[in-house]
């Protein structure tokens, strides 16, 4: 599991190395343009779905831990999908609830559907 650390939060939000390579992509690429968005995720606890979010900005300390085989495998249509959803006034949930999605003889979660609306 890739970790991703956010301003002061002691608990890291952690999804899987392949998924969080590509948010990690997307991350880099907005902030490098001074574009702040709204990062959220669903994930099962104690057998309710719980969404959390972000708003991730570059002031803002960022820290991310990841397998680096992970990062060289990166699917472009899940990165294009994923800048989409950032664009949007949901901004980009992912849904770590949901079978994922088979790409590449790899595996990576799905994108919400409130998160591709644009």
């Amino acid at each position: 599991m890739g970790k991703l650390y956010y301003g002061n939060a002691i608990e890291p939000v952690e999804m899987p190395d392949r998924t969080l390579a590509h948010v990690k992509t997307l991350i880099t690429t907005k902030l490098r343009r001074s574009e702040s968005f709204s990062l959220s995720w669903d994930r099962m606890v104690d057998g309710e779905v719980q969404r959390s979010g972000i708003w991730l900005q570059s002031s803002i300390p960022l820290r991310f831990e990841l397998s680096a085989e992970a990062a060289t495998k990166l699917d472009m249509a899940y990165l294009q999908q994923l800048a989409q959803a950032a664009n949007s006034s949901a901004g980009v949930i992912i849904d770590l609830c949901e079978a994922p999605i088979e790409t590449e003889a790899q595996t990576i979660p799905r994108i919400s559907e409130l998160g591709r609306a644009a």
